[in-house]
């Protein structure tokens, strides 16, 4: 098959598109993009994956690697440093610390 001859049809294919009312023509890009778009996305997902797995540096070995901090990582926390938070209506006024006088409520 030549090259012109291909060209040929795309150019009639294209204007058969263009052609088209709107709805139509959307429905054939639709149609003719997703699955085109979704064939390229897997192909570049693969060859990623390949390309990372032969640098080594694949989501395999990274999550064993993250698995490992974590592990070595889990120190209890003191209890002294980690205070609970304060509920926001404890009841305190706003120029003193501390609960609120009798005479303010």
């Amino acid at each position: 098959m030549d090259v012109h001859h291909v060209a040929g049809w795309w150019d009639g294919f294209e204007l058969w598109v263009a052609g088209l009312p709107f709805i139509p023509q959307f429905a054939v890009v639709l149609v003719g993009a997703v699955p085109v778009s979704f064939l390229i996305a897997c192909l570049l997902d693969r060859g990623l994956r390949i390309v990372l797995r032969l640098l080594g540096r694949d989501r395999s070995a990274a999550e064993t690697d993250l698995a490992a901090a974590d592990a070595a990582s889990e120190i209890e926390p003191d209890g002294a440093t980690l205070a609970p938070p304060e509920p926001a209506l404890a009841g305190a006024s706003m120029h003193t610390p501390g609960p609120m006088s009798k005479e303010a409520i």
